[in-house]
């Protein structure tokens, strides 16, 4: 029996482990609909508590949530959100198509088969319009919902100045946060609708009002607007005075920070800074976000800092181009790497024309371009450490120069700029490479001589510091031994009596 009670204990036990073992169901994550409708809730309690916290919590949503809406999703957030009754309402839905008949049947008959099966309570509609900012927020969505369609861009820029007119009429420094991510769509849809130099003027007069209300997310936000509208069109002079006649706020965000860093980077690239470019693109790399969260920009970027990277004369580090992001989108950079490394200007100049169509969608063929003089630097490096002596002729075809003259000129430049080390025999047609120094000759005989030398002559001031004067320990026994008779002599004359306790002790 004991035995049988012992096995039963057993088996509760590990049925009590399998029950305690089975994970808990995960909540189903909100609806779009729900979400945006939680969003509105944070911006109300953003502006009662005057909390902007709440407010970019609700923005950092925004690039996960305009992937999942669409038309009944925003009917649905603004049935829900606004009362009956409401011109807010109807303004906004004005800007969306109705709403199917299948769709409103479905509706009808789900409501009627839920109130036959189980009479839910209804949820509360609205007495009130939410704030505002509630208003301008699910503007945005539907401008980014515009966005979606080709058919729909000229209205999305209607959209966006009637948005934009309204936002300035209100006048709320609580509407900053949302105001900046306006202007980002302002700007996408004057883009997409190919009309981007028409909205400069509305940039340059909405930063001009930012600056003097000494709104920084707006600020910055505009000034990259400016920037990125500048460069589309090539305009690198009036973007670098824009840089040097604006500051950009220093509390502005770290994508603001990130995409301002890589305009910079791409200025001072033109502008042959490549030192200023390349520190650039590394802030904006450090600063931009996760690479799977924002491909597109951290593709962009690491483009250009490849090719900066060559112009400064270093070779990329070849982990770079196996990043799972970047190994698709850097390959045709990879091939331009691997022939300004080998020197090979045929293979450069066939993976320049196989590319070409790549480098100028990205807008750095110009730059790489001026790879070809860093090709036949390399290539020449490489002939003087083969020869000895090589005729310009023979220069002209390994380089694939045009002509003798190209080739002493360019190998007159490099001796000059220290790449080789040779001289031109102008006469005779050929150059003379300077003679490699081995380890075995005079020269390293002596040069390890100087350094023999100094290490022995740092041993011995090494000894001569360590050395004590003369007789100096003698001294330190001798004061030890009279201490001691000391010592002794008063110990002597306290054990007869001749000495009071606090006579004559000194510093005992």
């Amino acid at each position: 029996m004991s035995d049988v009670k012992a096995t039963d204990k057993k088996e509760d036990k590990k049925d009590e482990k399998k029950d305690e073992k089975k994970p808990e169901p995960k909540p189903e994550p909100p609806t779009p609909t729900q979400e945006i409708k939680a969003n509105i809730a944070l911006i109300d309690r953003a502006i009662n508590d005057l909390e902007t916290r709440f407010t970019h919590r609700v923005l950092r949503s925004l690039t996960a949530l305009r992937k999942r809406i669409n038309d009944k999703v925003l009917r649905d957030a603004i049935e829900e959100n606004y009362p009956k009754d409401s011109a807010v309402k109807y303004s906004l839905l004005s800007w969306l198509p109705p709403a199917p008949l299948a769709e409103q049947s479905m509706e009808v008959d789900t409501t009627s088969e839920a109130n036959a099966t189980a009479p839910l309570p209804p949820s509360p509609k609205p007495t009130s319009d939410p704030v505002p900012e509630a208003e301008i927020y699910l503007r945005l969505l539907i401008i980014h919902h515009l966005h979606t369609s080709k058919d729909t861009y000229s209205k999305s820029i209607e959209l966006s100045h009637e948005t934009v007119d309204k936002m300035q009429s209100m006048n709320r420094r609580s509407m900053d946060p949302i105001a900046a991510k306006i202007w980002f769509a302002v700007e996408r849809s004057y883009e997409l609708g190919g009309e981007l130099a028409d909205a400069r003027p509305m940039f340059l007069a909405a930063q001009r009002t930012a600056s003097l209300r000494h709104d920084d997310d707006t600020q910055a936000s505009l000034i990259n607007r400016l920037l990125r509208g500048y460069l589309h069109y090539n305009l690198y002079d009036q973007a670098d005075k824009l840089v040097s006649k604006t500051t950009f706020p220093a509390s502005a965000s770290n994508p603001q920070y990130a995409r301002y860093h890589y305009f910079l980077g791409r200025i001072k690239a033109v502008q042959l800074n490549y030192t200023a470019a390349h520190t650039n693109l590394q802030q904006a790399i450090r600063r931009a976000p996760a690479a799977k969260t924002a491909p597109g920009f951290y593709q962009a970027v690491h483009k250009l800092f490849v090719i900066v990277e060559l112009l400064m004369g270093d070779i990329p580090d070849r982990g770079l181009f196996r990043h799972p992001v970047l190994e698709k989108a850097l390959s045709a950079y990879f091939d331009i790497v691997k022939s300004v490394r080998t020197g090979s200007l045929s293979e450069f100049q066939t993976t320049l024309n196989k590319h070409a169509a790549q480098f100028e969608a990205d807008k750095t063929y110009t730059l790489i371009v001026r790879l070809r003089q860093n090709v036949i630097k390399t290539g020449i490096r490489r002939l003087s450490l083969s020869y000895s002596r090589i005729s310009l002729r023979d220069i002209c075809l390994k380089l694939h120069l045009d002509s003798e003259e190209d080739a002493e000129y360019i190998v007159g430049k490099a001796i000059r700029d220290g790449v080789i080390e040779g001289r031109i025999v102008h006469e005779k047609g050929w150059m003379e490479c300077g003679s490699q120094k081995d380890g075995y000759g005079p020269e390293a005989s002596e040069v390890f001589g100087r350094r023999i030398g100094y290490c022995l002559d740092l041993h011995n001031e090494s000894v001569k510091a360590m050395r004590y004067p003369l007789n100096a320990h003698r001294k330190e026994l001798a004061a030890a031994q009279d201490a001691r008779e000391r010592e002794k002599e008063l110990a002597k004359e306290i054990q007869e009596g001749d000495l009071d306790d606090d006579e004559g002790l000194g510093d005992y």
